[in-house]
């Protein structure tokens, strides 16, 4: 093995999380909400992706179907067993080649620069360590390359931000996966050392039990030509 995968070799490439009642749960959810509008919203993330993809938490594998022709592959790491599984059988019907590998976000087993473009879909709150995800996605995206995300994020409204990190301290991460309802997940990308370059915010509310995680955003973020980027 030679060039930028050969990198693989000194980084871990499996995982122990084990969810096995949040995987079903969110599994449920994902395929009811596709219907009631996240569908829409993985088609403006995905518009004008091209070339090779890293997709990290993949879930079930509700991106796939949405992938346009111009990607040559999309590499889709999730953590979780039940969910891979239900990833690799998306993978079989997709338009584009996906392959779906066991890994977590903030430990990518691939080589600096591997990717034209990274994908974060509904898995920068539940990342034990946002900021190291983030770094690990601009060190595998090649300079130029670009970061599409759609999540859901801190309120601008103080009161019901304050509201989240109540739950957050309390209880939505141990019902939500790991999942936390207050991360300011746009400042958290420009952070990283990325530069956004298109960002929508809006609220989506496809059942009762989502309303703290209402605020969402979809963008793109672009990786500089130039400056460093560090794990």
């Amino acid at each position: 093995m030679s060039g930028p995968e050969a990198a693989t070799m000194a980084r871990p490439t499996t995982t122990s999380v084990h969810r096995p009642f949040f995987a079903r749960m969110y599994a449920r959810m994902a395929v009811a909400f596709e219907a009631k509008g996240s569908g829409d919203h993985r088609d403006e993330m995905l518009e004008g992706v091209s070339g090779r993809v890293i997709e990290v938490g993949a879930g079930i594998g509700s991106n796939f179907a949405h992938y346009p022709a111009t990607v040559t592959e999309v590499v889709a790491v999730e953590p979780e067993s039940y969910l891979r599984d239900r990833a690799t059988g998306a993978a079989s019907e997709a338009p584009v080649s996906v392959r779906v590998v066991d890994g977590v976000a903030d430990a990518l087993p691939f080589g600096d620069g591997s990717f034209d473009v990274g994908v974060a879909s509904l898995v920068l709150c539940s990342v034990p360590d946002q900021q190291r995800a983030l770094a690990e996605l601009l060190r595998v995206i090649r300079p130029g390359g670009e970061l599409r995300f759609y999540e859901h994020v801190r309120s601008d409204r103080p009161r019901f931000a304050r509201m989240q990190e109540r739950l957050d301290r309390f209880i939505w991460p141990r019902v939500g996966g790991g999942c936390h309802s207050s991360r300011a997940t746009g400042d958290a990308i420009e952070r990283a050392g990325f530069v956004v370059e298109r960002i929508r915010r809006f609220e989506f509310r496809p059942s009762f039990t989502t309303y703290p995680v209402a605020p969402h955003i979809i963008g793109v973020a672009c990786r500089p030509e130039t400056g460093r980027a560090t794990s």
